[in-house]
């Protein structure tokens, strides 16, 4: 049940930010939109209430409440940058406003990356607390093993993401060739 609702809950992630961007730039309905986009955070607390009500209930902790608490703490740190993102790019494509800037090159680009290092960093803290809740609420009584792999699991990621960080900022991303400073192509005469 545990993974039919996590699915459930990105599922309808998609359909309300779909349904709120729709309503915002196609119907032209601002506020009826944003209400639409508000209701997402409501996803995420069912999940968390059927997950700890699920533990309630005797069941024993698995990788299906591993994965509950880190799609909890990845829409915490991503769910509304991923709403401004795509309201920015809406409002570029559909309401004729100005494109959004990209991440850049260079320095910026490297600044960026550690910016969402950062909202990994803090999903990954929101996890991490949703795990061991889980771990001290089960308590001695039940194998809580596979809880804590998934804590193990979470600072990989976020290892991981600090690699990807560094990487641009060691070797950062350079921006392409402008057409006028490009050399121009030899060509052949017959």
């Amino acid at each position: 049940m545990i993974i039919a609702l996590v699915i459930a809950c990105e599922v309808g992630f998609w359909v309300l930010l779909a349904a709120g961007l729709a309503l915002r730039y196609l119907a032209k309905r601002p506020r009826a939109g944003a209400a639409v986009l508000l209701c997402e955070p409501l996803l995420e607390l069912v999940l968390l209430v059927v997950t700890a009500l699920d533990l309630k209930n005797g069941a024993e902790p698995d990788w299906k409440h591993g994965l509950a608490a880190l799609y909890i703490g990845y829409t915490v740190a991503y769910g509304h940058y991923t709403v401004k993102w795509l309201d920015g790019h809406a409002a570029h494509r559909l309401g004729g406003g100005p494109k959004p800037p990209g991440a850049g090159y260079g320095r910026a680009r490297a600044v960026h990356e550690w910016k969402l290092w950062l909202r990994t960093l803090a999903g990954a803290a929101v996890a991490l607390a949703l795990l061991q809740g889980a771990i001290r609420y089960v308590g001695a009584a039940g194998d809580v093993s596979t809880l804590e792999g998934w804590q193990f699991a979470t600072l990989r990621v976020v290892a991981l993401h600090a690699l990807i960080a560094v990487g641009y900022t060691v070797w950062p991303k350079k921006a392409p060739a402008r057409a006028e400073d490009r050399p121009a192509p030899a060509r052949a005469d017959r």
